[in-house]
């Protein structure tokens, strides 16, 4: 009888494995519901946009039948000789701009990226006859963090811009979270807490994606009425341009996560205590999680959504994560399962057509707990084909693998790739190239697309665009190819230098393949110390070499060319890193001296550690890209009243610099940027080697901890806190600045490789 059962099971397994593969009859309504002649509309307008000179040279047909039997976008792209106007045919708005962007890049040998564009479109415009067709039916953009690391203050004109991206580059489904806080106030309004107990409970706009999930609660706020409406105009806009061009929104669902007060509220529920999320003190840590059976968990959640979906509409698709980085309060099966089934519930209570998309990241993060049994418990809690997971770190730690594809649930192979909006040079591209392949053809696959889950944006933008061609490439790229063709549309010219920079980039920097994640945990950003790891797995000397044709690049531009806006961006940020190395060089170099209690020699290095920093702010400070001033201005601007502002400028000062009252998560978001360097991570270093010389100079142990704590006195909180002021302005050319930082240290290197580079300035 066991055995019967167990084949039984096994041929049911593999019929539905087979029959899973496209999930039309669980997915197939997970689809744009605009109008084709609005689709249209809203493609034109990106054009327009984009290219207001040259717009009418594109002629674009919604045709939604083109999409193939298993929901998967179509684009083709028509050039004639005798006809001037280029045709994009398409089964969706996204598909077209898609193809549009495609146009672009291959046959016009253009860039459009977060760093700059480079449209210098050929007269006339090329011949083509190209149709591709998507792999998947889902291209996924964001990670529920993105919206706190870098869209916290975005206007409607720049989230204008990032979705006009999102679909030239095929991401048809995407957060949407702005407002929830404004419609989570109504919902505790509507059950009785008071304005007090809200605004204790809501974190500043720079942390809401942890109040959000449950991590905090209070920091950084209150929130004001007036951030709440325009938060909630700012959502109505967004939707209606990702809805109009084909894109599909998710929307916010809860989790199960309630404020403090609901202790006072409803003394007889079943409320457990969340337990402490990296060392928040109870002012601001652990809110309270309903239990799945207290009949308030589905009225809370029926609640939430009616309210979001009556003021915003929906899409059928939404987000909560009960369990970001955090071990559930106990882990037997039946619990995870009532979990599970309990959010999924609450979701279909208000909307049937409901599917629950699920960030992976907690099998990954807390791996240790969530065992096979226990992450098929939790997952299949939701019917087959209803919950959507995001393998949310793919590129180096892929889940599916471990969990069968995630037990029969439809999966998308996300790359995460950035964490905190950190700066610095890195990338799997390989893994990238390859991984999604594999994923396909792994045994009963249940994936159904690829994914873009950086935590913070405006990095490593090629990464980013290989990553986003995976969605229609039917095998992997030629990656030596690719980047010469990368090289080339970027700045618009054949620049041998250029193209060399990008090959050795490739086999370096971008060639990462190790056994932890980059968290951009680099020296320079770093709290000061004396037991700190440089973070390197490429040969320096390698990257050396980049800055030395990066720098011949500059020199061989066509002299009646005007440097490329991409180009000046990675030049600085190409010597950006060569400057980050030369430090973490320096550092090791003070760390023996230390030891050795050389005096003499600690001098002299700490120095040249602080030339190099100081070298760093003015290259910076040659490019507007990298000053502090935008983020600082950003948040300032975003606010009301007087007082608003000021806690918009702390909010945005915390979050890059001790994030958290007490530097709960010191230096996780870091920025190399201009104002950063000079005013928070300069003197840090300088308070450190000072504190060290007198030590060394008294012949006196050396106690970190006090250290710490100076530091954190004197430099640290009184950034965080806005006791700082902060005058900075774009000043210099970066292409001259760069050079001459080349000419000061290329020496430095110790590269016996390199070839007596020089460089004309000025």
């Amino acid at each position: 009888m066991y055995l019967l059962h167990n084949i039984i099971f096994l041929i049911s397994f593999v019929t539905l494995s087979t029959s899973m593969k496209n999930f039309d009859d669980t997915l197939g309504h997970i689809k744009t519901k605009s109008s084709a002649e609005t689709q249209q509309k809203a493609v034109e307008e990106l054009i327009k946009r984009l290219l207001p000179d040259a717009a009418y040279l594109f002629k674009i047909k919604i045709e939604p039948q083109l999409t193939d039997q298993s929901g998967n976008d179509k684009f083709s792209v028509s050039k004639v000789s005798n006809d001037i106007h280029v045709t994009i045919t398409a089964s969706t708005g996204v598909a077209a701009a898609w193809g549009f962007h495609h146009y672009l890049k291959y046959y016009c040998h253009c860039h459009v990226s977060w760093d700059g564009d480079q449209l210098n479109l050929p007269d006339p415009l090329p011949e083509a006859n190209v149709t591709e067709t998507a792999n998947d039916r889902f291209r996924y953009y964001q990670n529920v963090c993105t919206s706190s690391y870098s869209f916290v203050w975005w206007t409607k004109e720049r989230w204008v811009r990032e979705i006009d991206w999102m679909a030239m580059n095929g991401i048809n489904f995407a957060l949407a979270f702005n407002a929830q806080e404004a419609i989570w106030r109504e919902v505790y309004l509507d059950l009785g807490l008071t304005e007090e107990e809200i605004s204790k409970h809501f974190t500043g706009p720079a942390f809401s994606a942890w109040g959000r999930m449950g991590n905090i609660r209070g920091w950084a706020g209150p929130l004001s009425s007036a951030w709440h409406s325009k938060s909630i105009e700012l959502q109505k806009s967004i939707l209606e341009q990702m809805r109009n061009i084909g894109i599909i929104p998710i929307l916010p669902a809860f989790a199960g996560q309630v404020p403090v007060a609901f202790k006072r509220l409803f003394p007889n529920a079943s409320l457990e205590t969340l337990p402490t999320w990296n060392r928040f003190q109870d002012e601001y840590c652990c809110p309270l999680l309903l239990s799945p059976d207290d009949p308030l968990f589905q009225q809370v959640g029926k609640r939430f959504l009616n309210k979001y979906i009556k003021r915003f509409g929906t899409d059928h698709v939404y987000n909560c994560d009960t369990f970001n980085e955090m071990t559930p309060p106990r882990g037997d099966i039946d619990y995870l399962s009532s979990i599970g089934r309990a959010t999924y519930k609450a979701m279909t209570v208000a909307d049937p057509d409901a599917i629950w998309l699920l960030q992976g990241w907690l099998f990954h993060h807390e791996f240790l707990f969530w065992t096979r049994k226990r992450v098929e418990a939790f997952v299949t809690s939701v019917p087959i084909g209803k919950m959507i997971v995001l393998d949310l770190h793919a590129e180096l730690f892929p889940q599916y693998e471990n969990f069968d594809s995630f037990f029969g649930q439809p999966f998308i192979w996300c790359m995460l790739h950035n964490f905190g909006g950190t700066l610095g040079l890195q990338g799997s591209v390989e893994n990238l190239n390859q991984g999604p392949f594999k994923a396909r053809k792994f045994a009963n696959s249940s994936m159904v697309g690829t994914g873009l889950t950086p935590e913070g944006i405006n990095q490593n933008y090629i990464v980013y665009d290989i990553m986003s061609e995976v969605g229609y490439r039917q095998s992997p790229v030629d990656l030596d190819l690719w980047f010469q063709q990368y090289s080339i549309r970027r700045y618009g010219i054949d620049n041998e230098y250029a193209k060399k920079m990008w090959t050795l980039l490739k086999g370096s920097i971008y060639s990462y393949n190790g056994p932890v994640s980059l968290h951009g945990k680099y020296i320079i950003v770093h709290s000061p110390s004396l037991k700190l790891s440089k973070t390197v797995w490429f040969d320096i000397c390698t990257v050396a070499e980049v800055w030395g044709n990066a720098i011949h690049a500059s020199d061989s531009w066509p002299l009646n060319t005007a440097f490329s806006e991409t180009f000046r961006y990675d030049l600085v940020d190409i010597t950006r890193e060569a400057l980050r190395l030369l430090i973490d060089e320096s550092y090791e170099r003070i760390v023996t001296y230390v030891d050795a209690k050389n005096v003499e020699l600690f001098k002299d290095e700490t120095e040249t550690f602080l030339s190099l920093m100081q070298s760093l702010i003015d290259l910076l400070s040659s490019h507007d890209k990298f000053l502090l001033q935008n983020w600082i201005k950003a948040a300032k601007d975003s606010s009301s009243t007087a007082e608003e502002s000021a806690n918009f400028e702390m909010n945005a000062r915390n979050q890059i610099t001790l994030w958290g009252p007490n530097g709960e998560i010191k230096d996780y978001a870091a920025k190399q940027w201009a104002g950063l360097v000079k005013h928070y991570y300069k003197p840090r270093w300088e308070l450190f080697f000072k504190l060290l010389l007198e030590a060394l100079d008294n012949h006196k142990g050396i106690n970190e901890h006090i250290i710490r704590e100076k530091i954190f006195n004197a430099v640290e909180k009184p950034f965080s806190d806005c006791r700082t002021t902060i005058n900075e302005t774009h000043t210099g050319n970066p292409i001259e600045t760069a050079k001459r930082t080349f000419q000061q240290w290329r020496n430095k290197f110790n590269c016996t490789k390199l070839p007596p580079f020089a460089t004309r300035i000025g």
